[in-house]
């Protein structure tokens, strides 16, 4: 079954499924053993060998679904992003990283990186001048996120694709904002792709899990990295996730759809300062989005006006659940300030553009006209408080 021919939703229900060679069965059976044969086998597996069978097979998927030759699938989306780093820079090597990324992600760097001897640059901005001039001669890596968590910001993926070709480092991005149904990095010279698998993969807030896709070369060179940090996942997550991704296409796109009237009707009322879409006009990268991403995505940000408290506001819902984590089949808001966001220094969220009443808002499934409705009685029962 090649691939590439496939409708996407054809690849989520079917590519990575384990076989059920003795029954048969219309699921993948689960495979929940820690101890397999060695001798007279053609792999000798284990669970932090990232090779059991469920392991293997969804693996499959992934790779189908980004457009690669291999996958790998990890513990935690932080366990996928710093088994990447740490297998591509090593001691006085220097990694260039996008300003506008997910809080842990840049934890990770600024506070990890210094004893490993890594040196790290952070960009100006997201233009491909600012990613140009942080080159050094020691330079392994550019790193990016695209859109960013939590403002929505765009990179232009092509452009830092060259760039890094050019200086003959590897470019890896974070896709798990948009997912692979509505992008795919690998097709603009990307190298490598991660995800927090916890989010669209997962997509109903009980799965916490990590994947990178790449070319077999850069997934073999992981693995050695992988097994040795131990940052594998169980099978019975594993068989979760697949069975979850069955449904990714169909869940994305119908939560890409409320997002899309949602970020207008935001931007329309009054009580709004302001939105951050790249589906709105409006938005600064709203040109690239149209080139590099199949539709706009689920998430979304905003700024309630002065007068009102967003930790009021978000109280006061009562559909739209104010949690932790995105991506699920529910919509979520947070204050990325409080929870995502959190382990950065005011100055640091400052610099980002990240106020401290900033809404991140994670579209789910639900009917608009409730969602809508549950926002309204929010901001009158904030304003009259």
């Amino acid at each position: 079954m090649q691939h590439e021919k496939l409708g996407i939703n054809t690849i989520c229900t079917h590519v990575g499924e384990t076989p059920d060679e003795q029954f048969k069965g219309a699921v993948s059976p689960m495979f929940m053993s820690t101890s397999y044969e060695f001798m007279d086998v053609d792999v000798k597996r284990y669970p932090r060998y990232f090779n059991t069978p469920n392991q293997e097979y969804l693996s499959k998927k992934i790779a189908a679904l980004e457009h690669t030759e291999a996958a790998m699938i990890f513990g935690s989306g932080m366990a996928a992003i710093s088994t990447v780093l740490l297998t591509f820079l090593k001691a006085g090597d220097h990694v260039v990283v996008q300003n506008d990324i997910y809080g842990g992600t840049r934890n990770l760097i600024e506070k990890h990186f210094e004893s490993y001897n890594i040196s790290f640059t952070f960009t100006k901005d997201l233009k491909i001048t600012s990613f140009a001039a942080c080159i050094q001669p020691n330079t392994k890596l550019i790193y990016i996120e695209t859109p960013s968590n939590p403002l929505l910001k765009l990179v232009d993926m092509k452009a830092v694709a060259t760039l890094a070709k050019s200086e003959k480092v590897l470019s890896v991005i974070d896709n798990t904002f948009a997912s692979p149904i509505i992008q795919n990095p690998i097709d603009f010279g990307i190298d490598i792709v991660l995800h927090s698998a916890t989010k669209y993969f997962g997509g109903h807030s009980d799965i916490c899990a990590g994947a990178v896709a790449g070319t077999q070369a850069h997934i073999d060179t992981i693995w050695q990295t992988g097994i040795a940090l131990g940052g594998s996942l169980s099978d019975f997550t594993v068989w979760m996730l697949e069975r979850s991704m069955k449904t990714l296409a169909i869940r994305v796109k119908a939560q890409q759809r409320n997002a899309r009237k949602l970020a207008k009707f935001l931007d329309a009322h009054k009580a709004i300062e302001k939105v951050y879409y790249p589906g709105l006009k409006s938005h600064e990268n709203h040109a690239l989005a149209k080139k590099q991403m199949k539709g706009f995505g689920a998430m979304l940000s905003f700024e309630l006006k002065k007068d009102i408290d967003a930790e009021v506001f978000l109280k006061a819902l009562t559909l739209i659940k104010p949690s932790m984590s995105l991506a699920g089949i529910e919509s979520t808001m947070l204050l990325p300030s409080k929870t995502s966001h959190s382990l950065l220094t005011a100055e640091a969220r400052k610099e980002q553009g990240i106020k401290d009443g900033l809404i991140r808002f994670s579209v789910g499934i639900e009917s608009k006209k409730d969602l809508i409705a549950d926002i309204e009685q929010a901001i009158n029962k904030t304003k009259n408080a």
